[in-house]
Parts: C-alpha cells; structure tokens; sequence
C-alpha cells in the first residue's frame, strides 16, 4: 500500500508488522561491541572494522565475511560460543526509545518478532528491555539463511498469514533493511544506522510511531519526521 504524506509526517497502512529486535526493539549495542571487539582483536582483525557488518547478521555470517578463508564449519562453532557469551550479559541492554508503548499499541495487532538471534537470547534481551515477547517469533533457529537474505522475513509473512507486500518491517541494520526489501516489504528504518542504507522511510526511535488500528482491520502507522 502507499504511503501517504503531509508536510510533518508520514502515513503508512498494512496489514502485519515484522520487528527486528537488536537496534530496533531493544539497544543492545554495549554488549554487541564489547564481544565482537574482543573477538575481533583476538582474530587479529580490526574491532571498528568488523563492526561496520555485524549488525543485523547472525554471527557465523558475519564471520565469513571477515575471515572468507575459514572453514563455514569453524564459524558455526565459534557463533554458538558467541551466542552464550551475548546471551550470558546483559549489562547495558535497554529498551529503544518508545518500545514499551509501541509493544502496548501493537498488541492486539497482526505482528512478528524476526531476528538474528537465537530464541534463547531473543528471550534474554526482551526481559532485560522489560518487552514483551511476540507470540510469533522467527529466529535464527527457524532460518536457514541469514539477514540480508529474505527467509525470515517471508517466514514471518506465511507465520502470520499475510502477503509479504502487505507486511512493513521495522529495521535498523544495513542487512535487515536489504532482507526487508528482497522481501518485497517496505522498510520503516529506525535510528542512525538505518539512515545509511535507503528505508522507504526514517525515525529516530519508536517514540515517533503512532499506531491505530482502521475500520477494514488495517494498521494505520503515522510517522513524526526523522530530524
């Protein structure tokens, strides 16, 4: 569906939302740097590089793109140790600006929670933003492929029953924005990071989204400019 627009804001309609978590629903930022900056040191490489493609990614992606050479196998494990070191801390990790009341509006509403994560640290991070847990999740444990590849998003589509091009994904991340669209879905970008990488449109943080809920059971999203 189009957006519509006025001279301060923008309209969107749609029939499901799909939610990343990590920049988007949660920040948790603090914990994401301080282990991909160790891990990175430890593999010689360059921590403020490396962190230019880790959000987003699921960690054995993001490990081949720094180390191409390495066996996928090796990856896979090291993600698995990485995934229990994230999941094992969560000082720092607090909820983006205007998530509680953006959960309370959607509610009642057609939506997913599609992320990167595992559903073990899915659940960590969300009880330690105090958010509540969608009741349709797609996580890394449910894809075969990571962001910027499309499964999980289409996944969380057909989960909710809706067309992906009546669906509108919330992202923060360069790959999630990429998976969005190869989704065929439009894009509602949230914060700095997603202003690099084109979303069909921009919000600093979800105290900007005013969700209502329309006659012929469609979500009305209303967005206050990104300055």
């Amino acid at each position: 569906m189009p957006a519509s627009t006025t001279a301060s804001s923008v309209v969107l309609t749609a029939k499901a939302l799909l939610l990343d978590m990590d920049g988007t629903l949660v920040n948790s930022d603090a914990v994401v740097e301080r282990c991909w900056r160790e891990w990175a040191a430890s593999h010689g490489l360059d921590p403020e590089e490396a962190l230019k493609v880790v959000h987003g990614r699921q960690g054995y992606a993001t490990m081949a793109i720094l180390l191409p050479d390495r066996p996928m196998e090796v990856n896979h494990a090291e993600n698995a140790v990485m995934l229990a070191r994230e999941t094992a801390d969560t000082e720092g990790v607090v909820p983006v600006g205007g998530a509680a009341e953006f959960m309370k509006a959607i509610a009642g509403l057609p939506h997913a929670l599609v992320t990167s994560a595992d559903a073990a640290l899915a659940a960590t991070r969300m009880t330690a933003a105090d958010l509540p847990m969608p009741e349709v999740r797609i996580t890394a444990e449910s894809v075969g492929a990571s962001k910027p590849d499309p499964e999980g998003f289409l996944k969380g589509a057909a989960a909710l029953g809706v067309d992906p091009a009546d669906c509108i994904v919330f992202e923060d991340s360069g790959a999630g924005i990429a998976a969005g669209r190869a989704a065929g879905m439009r894009v509602i970008g949230i914060g700095a990071r997603a202003a690099e990488h084109a979303p069909t449109a921009l919000v600093p943080d979800l105290t900007a989204v005013r969700v209502t809920a329309t006659g012929d059971g469609s979500i009305r999203l209303a967005l206050a400019p990104a300055s």
